[in-house]
């Protein structure tokens, strides 16, 4: 008998946490849930924590060393990150910019965000005293954090994320600049490790239908408690920030990505969600951009006209550097979690999940379930209660189903662009869905 795909599985751990709880709260029985049933959501949360730090660590590294010099860094490589950082800052900001605007997280009532504050009393008090430190300081303080005095203590904390991308970057860039033999044991060692952590995290989404399980049925009972208008409350909620997030990746892929192509390539649109169409239809199934590869290589060179140089370039490196659509969805969970903690988050604060999001997608492991790995990142960062993260975990695999696609049609843009810029330097005409007027 064919094993059930691990969405569906997911999505069944999420409807049974949701009667479960329902079932719980109607015959008060919510200690029952706190017993037994909440500390698998622990664990599940304790988990993703685990493997962070060696997931961007790892991956950030292998993509690096994937250059072969220094100049290809400068020429094609340079131009191919500029590109896909710009994109990823601009998901962000959109993703920031509809959260902010719809505001999901205040359609909480104010008497369920005042439970939410008080259970987590604590870390919130921690974040103010934080702030206060924070302002006392001089303005360039937020870039002397990113610079670590000792790399091994910034590894133990994943508060300190950005000190590990920051030695990442250092250490990768130092091993694609040394031209010697002895570095490719060190380079075949982070490509192990990274494929080690990969798996690694394909064990931990094994149990993910029942920390999703877990974790829903707990937080309809915490929230609820006897109260069943409570729990449809929640749902509610859900709804609102789930269309906040497919409203986001639509906009950017029918909106953001075709101007995009139009005023650097003039390349046809249309052709090009056709070429790629096959792409994405895989890329939704498997919630994969690693796993979608060779599909996505087939389709920009075959029905594209990409050469297989650029191809071979650019899409495996935006496998591991380019998450538009995780970027996007960071930045709506991460001021999610903050309104329905009635956490208000300031300019500078927003920014700095701009930029741990882009930085930490650079990171992120091109497999199910590492956009989850990543916003424990940014959630840590800006100092939100990463147990809030329970809120949005019953439509995640939905929702990464959908920012997978555009994780792949960003890559893809990418490619044509860099495509039509070699092209255009060397003088050997016009990509095949270019208008005639670019020629």
């Amino acid at each position: 008998m064919k094993k059930l795909a691990l969405h569906w599985q997911i999505i069944i751990g999420m409807v049974l946490g949701i009667i479960v709880g329902l079932i719980l709260i109607m015959g008060g029985w919510g200690q029952f849930s706190n017993d037994w049933i909440k500390p698998f959501g622990t664990i599940f949360i304790n988990a993703l924590k685990l493997v962070a730090v060696p997931l961007v660590l790892f991956s950030l590294i292998k993509g690096i060393t994937s250059l072969s010099d220094v100049s290809q860094l400068s020429s094609m490589g340079s131009r191919t990150v500029g590109i896909y950082l710009f994109t990823t800052v601009v998901a962000v900001f959109m993703g920031l910019l509809l959260v902010n605007i719809t505001q999901p997280g205040k359609a909480f009532t104010e008497e369920t965000r005042m439970e939410f504050s008080q259970k987590f009393a604590e870390t919130t008090g921690d974040k103010t005293q934080q702030a206060r430190q924070v302002k006392d300081k001089g303005p360039l303080q937020p870039l002397i954090d990113v610079v670590p005095g000792n790399v091994f203590q910034s590894f133990t904390d994943n508060k300190n994320m950005l000190q590990v991308i920051f030695f990442a970057i250092l250490f990768g860039v130092a091993i694609v600049m040394v031209k010697s033999p002895v570095t490719e044991p060190v380079k075949q060692l982070f490509d192990g490790l990274n494929e080690i952590i990969i798996q690694i995290v394909h064990i931990i989404m094994i149990f993910a239908p029942y920390g999703v399980f877990a974790l829903l049925t707990s937080l309809l009972v915490d929230i609820a408690g006897d109260d069943p208008q409570k729990a449809t409350e929640l749902l509610g909620v859900l709804g609102q920030y789930a269309f906040t997030v497919t409203l986001g990746l639509t906009l950017m892929i029918f909106v953001f990505y075709p101007i995009l192509l139009m005023v650097t390539t003039k390349y046809n649109y249309k052709k090009f969600f056709q070429g790629i169409f096959p792409a994405q239809m895989m890329a939704f199934s498997t919630s994969s951009s690693a796993a979608t590869l060779p599909v996505t290589m087939d389709c920009v060179e075959n029905n594209l006209g990409v050469s297989n140089q650029t191809a071979s370039f650019v899409l495996p490196l935006g496998a591991t550097v380019n998450m538009d659509g995780t970027s996007l969805y960071q930045g709506v969970a991460a001021v999610f979690i903050a309104q329905a903690y009635g956490l208000d988050l300031s300019i500078g604060q927003q920014l700095g999940i701009v930029i741990t999001a882009t930085l930490a997608s650079i990171g992120a492991a091109a497999v199910p379930g590492a956009g989850i790995i990543m916003l424990v990142i940014v959630l840590e960062q800006a100092k939100i209660p990463v147990e809030g993260i329970a809120l949005i975990l019953a439509p995640d695999r939905i929702l990464d189903m959908m920012r997978t696609v555009v994780n792949i049609t960003g890559d893809s843009s990418v490619c044509v662009m860099v495509e039509k810029a070699l092209a255009k330097k060397n003088g050997t005409g016009k990509l095949d869905g270019e208008s005639a007027e670019a020629a």
